[in-house]
């Protein structure tokens, strides 16, 4: 871990949480890919079981962040090409047509 911890706390674990967190010690690809997303080494490590799970906590809350992210701009781009949308129907309103200035 790269600060130092505040608080432990207890989860509660199923069956197939436990099973998953066992295939990910046995599994050179769900290490390295929990490697990647987490940014803890694991591979060639001894690691606890709270280190581990500290790893899956980390790898979830960069994907929550990275979809949040998404959401946002995706917000922001909708908002903005809807007030330039509105902005260029203002300025059609206010422009005099092309044959005004015919007699």
């Amino acid at each position: 871990m790269k600060s130092p911890v505040q608080r432990r706390t207890s989860l509660p674990l199923t069956e197939a949480n436990e099973s998953d967190l066992s295939a990910l010690l046995e599994s050179s690809s769900y290490q390295f890919a929990l490697e990647q997303l987490s940014g803890t080494k694991i591979v060639d490590q001894e690691i606890s079981s709270s280190a581990l799970l500290h790893a899956i906590f980390e790898a979830g809350m960069a994907a929550v962040k990275k979809t949040a992210e998404i959401d946002g701009y995706a917000e922001i781009a909708s908002g903005i090409s809807l007030a330039s949308a509105q902005q260029k129907r203002r300025e059609a309103r206010r422009r005099r047509p092309t044959w005004a200035n015919e007699e």
